[in-house]
């Protein structure tokens, strides 16, 4: 029981560790910078109404349909940068970026 108890333990910083790497390079095409340049408009409590130039620039050069894939996961990275996901996933309509059919 140990063993396995000292397993899962490993596994969920591992885990946690591949994720924070993954938020330190970006996710689908945005920076970490970018990401920061987002998280106004798309915070947990107190949001901005709109999302930054700075915001909407790298947005302009994400993979949208990648970061579709991460509307229904409860994400790491969302909880790091304390990201609402419903919000964040609205920001590129509010930056007039159209969103992949399937989003």
């Amino acid at each position: 029981m140990a063993k396995a108890q000292s397993m899962a333990a490993l596994l969920a910083v591992v885990l946690v560790l591949g994720a924070s790497a993954d938020v330190a390079h970006g996710i689908c095409n945005v920076s970490s910078g970018g990401i920061r340049a987002c998280q106004p408009a798309a915070a947990v409590r107190n949001p901005t109404d709109a999302p930054s130039a700075g915001c909407c620039a790298a947005l302009a050069g994400a993979d949208l349909s990648c970061l579709c894939r991460y509307k229904n996961v409860g994400a790491m990275w969302a909880r790091l940068y304390k990201i609402d996901v419903k919000r964040a996933m609205a920001l590129p309509r509010k930056c007039g970026l159209p969103m992949p059919a399937n989003c």
